[in-house]
């Protein structure tokens, strides 16, 4: 197992739409998406801004967090960043 920092997140494209993924790199993450180096999804969508985080010790954690994050809804997504936006952190931890 990989331990350290990793990070299930949800990106704001420019068109309003959300975008969930997990990275062990989140800055240079978000960087490559905005340079269209991301998901292909986003690469349409730029620029994206980072609406929210979790870390994580595993990446497997963070995989997990990943598709339980993607079987919300809109709505539910949108009340996970309005109830801890940037600053939430799984474990304690928090960014």
């Amino acid at each position: 197992m990989e331990s350290g920092h990793n990070y299930t997140y949800i990106l704001r494209c420019a068109d309003g739409s959300l975008y969930c993924g997990w990275t062990n790199r989140l800055e240079e993450r978000v960087r490559a998406h905005n340079e269209g180096k991301g998901a292909k999804y986003t690469k349409g969508r730029r620029p994206v801004t980072l609406a929210y985080f979790e870390e994580f010790a595993t990446k497997e954690e963070a995989m997990r967090r990943e598709c339980a994050i993607k079987r919300l809804s809109r709505k539910e997504k949108e009340a996970l960043i309005a109830s801890g936006g940037l600053i939430r952190g799984a474990g304690g931890k928090s960014g």
